[in-house]
């Protein structure tokens, strides 16, 4: 859940964040009082005077009316001094949004066909999965960690809390709404008490959690400061902005100094006029918790395919008409990205023990041959399970024949670890 909070209005969203942009020549009275100073100057001679403009790196513009009253702020009555402005907080989603970083879950993705079945893998019992590139050991208490030299490094440690590492990326969930988020470019700290930092190559907001908070634009030059009671001070170029949240304040350019008492009275270069005193700056919003991990109750997705679907009886040659189901299977894998696979033969107990250890190898080696030659790049660990890991009776209590008990046994399974 992407969550754009409004903090205090430049714009800053996503991981490309636009410049945080003051219209100083904009206010109650609306755009007319921004005109360019060309326009201006060439105004009838009974207005009041030339309008003239100063213009910072981020679109900030300032106007000074002289003549019988005193100079203003383009907009604004005489003694008024811009509000300071206020932003968004950036895109956060690369942390808010990363728990999928620590449980794989493919069991969405890919979709069930006649004699090819998808599910969760299910283990709730401690061990350790092997899965050629990496091991994966799963605590049993809905704990796992994984390591590959290949993939990423996950720790998920079922109290809610996690941590993900892969390249420059690195991701840290303590489970209590707080976490990290770094990789390299962008920094992003939550403290799970509504305050938190966000920095990249130009943009740095911080938020404290009691209201206030600061913004900083390398880019644009802007720099936002608000506290939490009621004061704030903005600058960008040429331009000054000083809230002291009890009324008083200051602004200034090249050409135009205002100093409000808080009194009722401002000095607009040097010349006193009336002046309402200074609202206080709005407060701050609040940095999002993140979620807590869940816990691990499926070690990753198996993918099971008929032998019937795929072979004829007794033989380890992949079927003609088979190399659709297989085709479409590797573009599921290839479109997860799953970076290790395990393909797992099985056999029923017909035969004996050494020819069913076999054919069970040979038959996964022909799957991952074709999984191979559609382009599946994963690294794959191929093994035999012969007729040692039945998932129904090949016989019934009584020990007659149970022929569909053992057409489920025959099989080849694809195990995509959750990590």
């Amino acid at each position: 859940m992407r969550r754009f909070l409004t903090l205090a209005c430049a714009s800053a969203c996503a991981l490309s964040l636009t410049a945080c942009s003051l219209n100083l020549g904009s206010g109650s009275s609306g755009s007319d009082a921004a005109a360019p100073a060309s326009e201006a100057s060439s105004q009838a001679d009974g207005e009041t005077g030339a309008q003239s403009q100063a213009s910072n790196s981020s679109g900030a513009s300032a106007g000074a009316t002289t003549g019988a009253s005193a100079q203003t702020v383009a907009g604004y009555e005489a003694g008024e001094i811009p509000p300071i402005p206020m932003f968004t907080l950036p895109d956060l989603g690369l942390l808010t949004d990363s728990g999928g970083a620590f449980t794989q879950d493919l069991t969405r993705d890919i979709t069930s066909v006649p004699g090819v079945s998808v599910g969760p893998a299910r283990c709730d019992e401690p061990g350790v999965l092997s899965t050629g590139s990496g091991t994966t050991v799963i605590g049993g208490d809905g704990s796992a960690s994984s390591a590959s030299s290949q993939g990423p490094a996950v720790v998920n440690n079922g109290d809610g809390s996690a941590s993900y590492s892969k390249d420059n990326v690195s991701i840290v969930n303590n489970g209590d709404g707080s976490g990290s988020y770094s990789d390299g470019t962008v920094s992003i700290v939550v403290n799970g008490d509504k305050s938190g930092s966000y920095t990249d190559t130009h943009l740095s907001v911080v938020v404290n959690g009691d209201g206030s908070g600061s913004y900083t634009n390398s880019q644009t030059g802007e720099s936002i400061v608000i506290n939490s009671d009621g004061s704030g001070s903005y600058s960008t170029g040429e331009v000054s902005i000083v809230n002291n949240g009890d009324g008083s304040g200051s602004y200034t350019d090249k050409s135009l100094s205002i100093v409000n008492n808080g009194d009722g009275t401002a000095l607009v270069n040097a010349q006193t006029v009336k002046a309402k005193p200074l609202p206080k700056v709005g407060k701050v919003g609040d940095f999002p918790s993140i979620d807590a991990v869940n816990p691990v109750t499926s070690c990753g997705t198996v993918i099971t395919l008929e032998d019937g679907v795929l072979f004829d009886f007794g033989a380890s040659e992949v079927r003609a008409d088979a190399s659709t189901t297989l085709g479409n299977l590797a573009t599921v894998l290839k479109d997860a990205k799953a970076p290790s696979i395990q393909v797992l033969g099985h056999t029923d107990s017909i035969a004996d023990d050494a020819f069913n250890q076999t054919l069970s190898e040979e038959r996964a080696q022909a799957v991952a041959d074709a999984l191979k030659a559609d382009g599946v790049n994963a690294s794959m660990e191929v093994i035999g399970h012969g007729e040692t890991r039945p998932v129904a009776p090949n016989e019934n209590p009584d020990g007659s024949d149970n022929p569909a008990g053992r057409q489920l046994n025959r099989r080849v399974e694809i195990f995509i670890p959750a990590f």
